[in-house]
């Protein structure tokens, strides 16, 4: 018979049996914690009501996987259609695609219903800690956006957009100058690559007061590689934030990996985006740019912007102002490409209406009727922003879209699930300009469009949106009257292999330019 001291003896913490029975026990109390926390999140959590897949209702876990691998948009897309109008999609998250209502409820102002209401404020565990401390208009809270927002409106203003024609006409032309080059080596383009050196060339004149040079050095500034690089980590970021095993893990794992280069590189962006701004500040000048006018009319004493504040506001211009817009522009072109009938109508209209390029201009891209229908269905099709602009339900809980929500639910309109819902769209999958035309075809005619808002909507909609519709516009209008195109072999399956972090990671679009024979 063993002893009572043999048995303690065994049993040591540190021994080998101490350690098998206070690991076997660690794994015990982790399972039972985890069953508990499935079955709460299953039929006892405040969002049980809301349907979703069984384990996504149950555990993070298909969420953080599908944020990882880049495969969320087709994810969301089939569990809406199997689920409905709204969808749980981890235990604290919910998707929309009622569109005609969501939108006001969680993004609009607080009016009729709603007045008085607290309203749904960034989910801040998607944006960064701002590497200055100061956020920019897109982080910051409601009173600090509204003041940002009234100093830099006025960039964005329908003058101001006139006076800053001739710097983006400028880079345009440089843009179909370089095109041109390409038909001399007769090679096969990437025009995926050339939007995204205009957009970026574009949006750093107007923001810093130079181009970055992409177009002029005819490849990415480091700056933009970089950006590029944050703008596809920020969503595992996200899911550190949200989730203490994953943020533990990453831990894990950088032990035996250098993550300092990425620090020093974020850094680095950082004190250079500080240089450029002061540069600009302190450079006297008469051209018209946003800094231009938010010198002009700065607001006085609390109601200015901080530098810190036109720093990170002017690193979040140039994000958003530039690859969401050569992601439309590379969109569309694949998609008119695809479909000839829509290609040729486009060619017609534009090459039929004007007989130089110098003829090209914001305000005659505004009468291109059918050239604007083609770039709306673009953004109806292929959203640049594809899921959705995620908003925390205010304290004490909410309703969107007839539907209770508890207080601190993520939630959001997921836009590409939203206009490829046949709620919403006929024929959603079918690339159709002639929906938003106005001789619509009877069977378009009860299309729900207020379900799409590809710049967001309410107070805090794209400040930018006047500028990226008249980018857009005079882009495609100026490179089809210069250039035949043709899709290359292999290029058929673009769209099907996107993966989406954050923004769309998109492969190459080759194509081949003829110019034009006139």
């Amino acid at each position: 018979m063993m002893s009572s001291t043999t048995l303690r003896d065994e049993f040591r913490l540190l021994s080998p049996v101490g350690i098998a029975f206070s690991f076997g026990a660690l794994l015990s109390i982790v399972a039972l914690y985890s069953l508990y926390t499935c079955i709460y999140n299953l039929y006892f959590h405040p969002l049980s009501h809301i349907p979703g897949p069984f384990w996504a209702r149950a555990t993070p876990i298909p969420y953080i996987l599908h944020i990882k691998y880049g495969t969320m948009v087709p994810w969301i897309h089939e569990i809406h259609q199997k689920y409905g109008d709204v969808v749980r999609i981890n235990p604290s998250e919910c998707s929309f695609i009622s569109g005609e209502t969501a939108w006001q409820d969680i993004y609009g102002f607080r009016t009729g219903r709603n007045k008085g209401g607290d309203t749904y404020q960034k989910d801040l565990s998607w944006y960064p800690v701002p590497f200055n401390g100061s956020k920019s208009i897109i982080s910051a809270n409601d009173a600090d956006h509204s003041r940002m927002r009234k100093n830099l409106s006025h960039a964005f203003s329908d003058r101001a957009l006139r006076g800053q024609e001739r710097i983006v006409q400028d880079l345009v032309d440089l843009l179909i100058q370089r095109l041109d080059e390409r038909i001399e080596g007769n090679a096969a383009t990437d025009i995926m690559l050339w939007y995204n050196y205009t957009t970026f060339d574009i949006i750093s004149d107007l923001t810093f007061g130079e181009p970055l040079g992409c177009l002029r050095e005819r490849g990415y500034h480091p700056w933009v590689d970089l950006l590029l690089g944050l703008l596809k980590a920020q969503g595992i970021m996200a899911t550190r934030n949200k989730y203490p095993l994953v943020a533990a893990y990453d831990r894990l794992v950088s032990l035996f990996s250098d993550n300092s280069a990425a620090l020093r590189a974020r850094l680095s962006f950082g004190q250079g985006l500080t240089a450029k701004v002061k540069e600009r500040l302190e450079a006297q000048t008469p051209r018209a740019d946003f800094f231009s006018e938010v010198i002009k009319n700065q607001g006085i004493g609390e109601k200015a912007l901080s530098r810190g504040e036109m720093v990170t506001s002017g690193q979040a211009l140039l994000a958003a102002g530039s690859e969401t817009t050569a992601t439309l522009l590379s969109g569309v072109t694949f998609l008119m490409l695809k479909n000839p009938d829509i290609y040729t109508k486009l060619v017609q209209e534009i090459r039929g209406r004007f007989t130089s390029a110098e003829q090209i201009t914001f305000a005659a891209v505004e009468k291109l009727e059918y050239t604007i229908a083609v770039l709306q269905e673009a953004l109806r099709y292929y959203p640049p922003v594809p899921t959705g602009f995620p908003r925390v339900a205010p304290k004490g809980g909410d309703t969107v879209s007839g539907r209770y929500i508890p207080g601190g639910t993520a939630v959001y309109v997921s836009q590409h699930a939203t206009n490829h819902s046949a709620r919403n769209f006929a024929e959603p999958d079918a690339f159709v300009p002639e929906r938003w035309l106005k001789d619509t075809p009877e069977k378009f005619k009860q299309d729900n469009r207020a379900a799409m808002n590809p710049f967001s909507f309410g107070p805090r909609n794209c400040i930018g949106k006047n500028l990226a519709y008249a980018e857009m516009r005079v882009i495609l209008a100026k490179v089809i009257w210069h250039f035949d195109l043709e899709l290359m072999p292999g290029m058929d399956d673009w769209l099907e292999r996107h993966k989406l972090f954050m923004l769309w990671e998109k492969p190459a679009l080759m194509v081949r330019l003829r110019r034009v024979v006139r």
